[in-house]
C-alpha cells in the first residue's frame, strides 16, 4: 500500500475537492501507486524491474483502477450460472432482433446491469457450506459477497452473446433467398468453425494488441467505468450524486424515452423536415431524407440509430471522430452529389442512395432468372436480361472499401512498423511496461500452444466440412487455407486500428473480390469464403478486446480463456437454433414482396449479404468491376488507398512541428463510412454531433464531469434502450398492437428513392421528360 504520508496527502486533496464541489472516491484508484508484483519469469540477478507507471493514455489513466486483490474468488457457481444465462439470453435476443427492419443490438451492458441484483441476491440466499473440505480443492455455492471479478467474467459470457454470428447471414441467404436446402448439421459446423477459428489469431497477436499500453481499446472503458460505479464505494458531498445514482437516473431516462422512437413516435429516428416543405420535389427529398438520401438537415433523436452502426459516440476518441466526420462529409456532400448530377455510370437512372440491384432502366433485377438448377451462374440468361447495375453511391462505397484495405496496410507499416518490429524481437523481455501489464504478470498466462491447437482443429474441421458437403457449400478445401492466409495477414493491422480508434475496417469486400475472381459463378462458395475470411479476424479482435478488458480488471488469463471458449460455443448453438426456428415459423421472413405491409421482418443485413453474393459470387467481379464490367475504374481506389497514408507520412516528415498531421488517420477516414449501406446519412450526422459534443466540448470545458460520467452515460443509454425495446416487443408487437399515424410513417420522403433521368419509369415515382 502507499505510505502513510502519501495517504494523508491524498485525503487532504480529497477534502479540498469536496470543498470545491467535486465528489471523490474513497479508493483514489487513479492516484495510488501500488507496489510492484514480481512478474512470472523473474529477471536475472542484478536486474531490477522498472517502477510501475500508469497508462500513458489519459482516458485509461482516468478510468481504469490500478489495484488488484489476487485472493478474490473468480470461478464461482454464481459466475457460471449467471454467465451462461446472460450468454443464452443475449444470443437469442440479438438473433431475434437482427431480422427486424430496424436491427437492434442488445449489448453486454444490459446484462452487466441486470446481473448485479441477481448476483447479490444469490450471495445473500445461497448456503455457504463448503464441499470436499480438506482435499486439494473445495467447492461452495456461496464464497462470499458478489465481487467485481465474478461480474467481469459474467460480462465476458454476455459479450459472446452480444457479438453477432456472421455465418447466420449465410444460412439465411441459402434457405430464404436462394431456396437451397441445407441441413442443420452442416450449418452448425460452419457456424462453430468460423466462430472458433479466431482464437488462433488472438493467441498469436496477444503480445501486440493486449499488453502494450498504447493498444487501449476505447470501448472497453465504458464497461470498466460501469464496473467501478457498481462495485466501488464512494463518499458523496451533501446534495451531490454518486456515480451509481447518476447511472440509475440516466438508465431510467433512457428506458422511459425509448417508448417514443421505439413505438409512439417512430419518426424521431429521422426528422427530415426538408421533405415536409417540398412534398412533391424529388431533388429536395433526395437531399433532405435522412434514411434514403443525403440527410441534409435531418435530425436523429433515437439512440438506437445513433449507436447501432458506429458504436457508442461517447466512446470515440476525438481524432477518430474528426476523421470519420471528414470522410463522411467528403463522400456524402461532395463525391456523391457530383457523381449523381453529372450522371456518372448512369447514376440518375437509379436512386441517389441505394444498395439495390437494377437493370439499365432502373427496375429491380430478377436474380432468380440467372441462377441455374445447380445454383451456378447462367451466362445465357444474363446476356438475355442485360448487365446488372448498382447505384453510383453503392459503387463508390465499394471503392472506398478497396481503398481502406490498402490504406490499412500502408498506414500500419509507416506509423507502427518499428514498434511491431521491436515487439517481435523483445516480446516484452526488455521493454517498459505500464502498471496493468506488470500486475497481470503474477498470473499464469495461457500457453500459446492452446490457441494453436484450437486453430489447427477448427481449420481441419472446416476443411472436412467444405469437402464432404461440397454440393451444399461449393467451397473447395483450398478456400479455407486461403481464408486463413488472409486472416493472419490482416488481423494485426486491423487490430491496431481498432485498438486505437474504436473503428474496425472489414475484410468482407476483399474476400468477396478474391473468391469472385478465383471461383466465379458460385455464389454459395463466395459466401462461405467470406464467412471464414471475414469472421476469423473479427472474432480474433473480439477475443483480444475481451482479453484487454480482463487485463484492465486483473482477471487471471486462463480463467478468461475458459469463459471465452464456453461462451463462444453456447452462443453459436443459440444463434443458429433461434435463426432456424424463426425461418421455420415466420411466414415469408425476409421476403419484402410477400410480407404484409408494415411487417418488421425485412432482414436488412441479410439482404445486403445476399446482394453481395450476387455481385461477387454469382455474376463475378470481372463482369462488374473487371474488364467485362461497367465499374472497372473503381479498382483505382486500391492504388489511391495505398498512396493516401504515404502522403500523410511525407507531410509529417516535411513539417514535423505540425502535430495535427499525425492525427490524420487514412484507414479511419476512408473506412469510417464503410457501414453505408445499410447505415444511412442520419445515423452518421447524429453520431458525429454527439461524439463531438462529448469528445471535445464536454471533455474540454467540463473535464471532471466527463471523467466521472461520460462512459457511465453511454452504458446507461444502451441498457435503458435495450430493456424498453424488449418490453415493447413482449407487450405490444407480439400481439400485433400497432399505431398507424403520420408520426409512425418513415421519414416522410417517399420520393427520395426515385430516379431523375428522363424516360425512366418506376412505380410510385414521377416521370421526368
Amino acid at each position: 500500500m502507499a505510505s502513510s504520508s502519501h495517504q494523508e496527502e491524498l485525503h487532504e486533496q480529497a477534502d479540498q475537492e469536496d470543498e470545491e464541489g467535486e465528489d471523490h472516491y474513497d479508493q483514489h484508484a487513479d492516484q495510488i501507486t501500488v507496489p510492484l508484483l514480481q512478474p512470472s519469469g523473474s529477471p536475472e540477478e542484478g536486474e531490477e524491474w522498472e517502477e510501475a507507471e500508469n497508462s500513458p493514455v489519459e482516458q485509461v489513466a482516468l478510468t481504469v483502477p490500478v489495484g488488484d486483490d489476487p485472493t478474490t474468488p473468480v470461478l464461482t457457481f454464481r459466475m457460471w450460472a449467471l454467465g451462461a444465462a446472460s450468454c443464452v439470453a443475449l444470443s437469442f435476443l440479438n438473433t431475434f432482433f437482427g431480422y427486424r427492419k430496424e436491427p437492434l443490438e442488445i449489448t453486454a451492458i444490459s446484462a452487466q446491469v441486470a446481473v448485479v441484483p441477481l448476483g447479490r441476491l444469490m450471495a445473500a440466499a445461497l448456503p455457504d457450506r463448503a464441499f470436499f473440505r480438506g482435499r486439494r480443492w473445495e467447492f461452495t455455492l456461496n464464497p462470499g459477497p458478489f465481487n467485481v471479478k465474478e461480474h467481469v467474467l459474467i460480462t465476458i459470457f454476455a459479450n459472446a452473446g452480444a457479438g453477432s454470428v456472421f455465418a447466420i447471414n449465410l444460412v439465411t441467404a441459402l434457405r430464404v433467398f436462394y431456396g437451397k436446402p441445407t441441413s442443420f448439421l452442416v450449418s452448425l459446423l460452419v457456424v462453430l468453425t468460423s466462430q472458433v477459428l479466431g482464437f488462433g489469431w488472438a493467441g498469436i497477436f496477444r503480445r501486440y494488441l493486449v499488453e502494450p499500453a498504447a493498444m487501449w481499446w476505447p470501448s472497453n472503458l465504458v464497461q470498466v467505468s460501469l464496473f467501478r460505479a457498481l462495485h466501488e464505494k464512494e463518499r458523496r458531498r451533501k446534495g451531490g450524486t454518486t456515480r451509481t445514482q447518476f447511472f440509475m437516473v440516466a438508465f431510467v431516462c433512457s428506458f422511459a424515452y425509448y417508448i417514443f422512437p421505439g413505438y409512439l413516435f417512430e419518426m424521431l429516428t429521422s426528422i427530415s423536415w426538408i421533405c415536409w416543405i417540398f412534398p412533391t420535389s424529388v431533388v429536395a427529398q433526395q437531399l433532405g431524407s435522412g434514411l434514403h438520401g443525403l440527410g441534409i438537415g435531418a435530425i436523429g433523436l433515437d439512440w438506437s440509430s445513433i449507436s447501432s452502426y458506429l458504436g457508442s459516440p461517447l466512446a470515440s476518441p476525438l481524432f477518430a471522430t474528426a476523421n470519420i466526420a471528414a470522410g463522411f462529409f467528403i463522400y456524402i456532400y461532395v463525391v456523391t452529389p457530383i457523381a449523381y448530377w453529372f450522371n456518372v455510370y448512369e447514376a440518375r437512372n437509379f436512386p441517389i442512395f441505394s444498395d439495390g440491384l437494377f437493370t439499365a432502366t432502373g427496375q429491380k433485377y430478377n436474380i432468380s432468372s440467372i441462377v441455374d438448377s445447380e445454383f451456378h451462374f447462367d451466362a445465357n440468361a444474363y446476356e438475355k436480361n442485360g448487365p446488372l447495375y448498382i447505384s453510383t453511391f453503392f459503387a463508390v462505397s465499394y471503392g472506398l472499401g478497396f481503398a481502406c484495405l490498402t490504406a490499412t496496410i500502408v498506414h500500419v507499416l509507416l506509423f507502427h512498423g518499428s514498434e511491431i518490429w521491436q515487439l517481435s524481437k523483445s516480446a516484452f523481455q526488455d521493454r517498459k511496461m505500464d502498471v496493468h501489464t506488470k500486475l497481470m504478470r503474477r498470473y499464469r498466462q495461457v500457453p500459446e500452444w492452446w490457441f494453436i491447437c484450437i486453430l489447427v482443429a477448427s481449420a481441419a474441421i472446416a476443411v472436412f466440412t467444405c469437402e464432404y458437403y461440397i454440393e451444399q457449400l461449393q467451397l473447395p478445401w483450398w478456400g479455407i487455407l486461403l481464408a486463413c492466409a488472409l486472416s493472419i495477414f490482416y488481423t494485426l493491422p486491423i487490430g491496431i486500428i481498432t485498438a486505437t480508434t474504436n473503428q474496425t475496417p472489414g475484410l468482407n469486400i476483399i474476400t468477396e473480390y478474391i473468391m469472385g475472381y478465383l471461383y466465379p459463378g458460385r455464389p454459395v462458395a463466395n459466401m462461405c469464403f467470406k464467412v471464414y475470411g471475414h469472421v476469423a479476424p473479427r472474432q480474433a479482435l473480439a477475443f483480444l478486446q475481451d482479453f484487454k478488458l480482463g487485463h484492465y480488471m486483473k482477471i487471471p488469463p486462463r480463467t478468461m480463456f475458459m469463459a471465452q471458449v464456453v461462451g463462444t460455443l453456447i452462443s453459436a448453438f443459440v444463434y443458429l437454433g433461434t435463426a432456424w426456428w424463426m425461418m421455420d415459423t415466420i411466414p415469408n421472413i425476409c421476403n419484402t414482396e410477400l410480407l404484409p405491409a408494415g411487417s418488421p421482418w425485412t432482414c436488412p443485413y441479410d439482404h445486403l449479404f445476399y446482394d453481395a453474393s450476387v455481385i461477387w459470387g454469382l455474376i463475378s467481379p470481372r463482369r462488374i468491376f473487371g474488364d467485362l464490367g461497367t465499374y472497372s475504374a473503381v479498382n483505382w481506389f486500391f492504388l489511391g488507398g495505398a498512396i493516401a497514408p504515404l502522403l500523410v507520412w511525407l507531410a509529417h516528415k516535411a513539417f514535423p512541428g505540425q502535430k495535427w498531421i499525425l492525427l490524420v488517420n487514412m484507414p479511419v477516414l476512408l473506412g469510417g463510412i464503410s457501414h453505408m449501406p445499410p447505415a444511412t446519412a442520419v445515423n452518421y450526422t447524429a453520431w458525429i454531433c454527439v461524439a463531438f459534443l462529448s469528445g471535445y466540448v464536454v471533455y474540454k470545458y467540463r473535464h471532471n464531469w466527463w471523467k466521472r460520467h461520460n462512459y457511465l452515460l453511454s452504458g446507461a443509454l444502451d441498457a435503458g434502450l435495450a430493456f424498453m425495446a424488449v418490453l415493447i416487443y413482449l407487450c405490444l408487437e407480439l400481439d400485433n398492437i400497432t399505431l398507424n399515424w403520420w408520426g409512425n410513417a418513415s421519414d416522410g420522403c417517399p420520393l427520395a428513392s426515385c430516379p431523375t433521368a428522363k424516360g425512366i419509369i418506376v412505380d410510385g415515382c414521377p416521370v421526368h421528360n
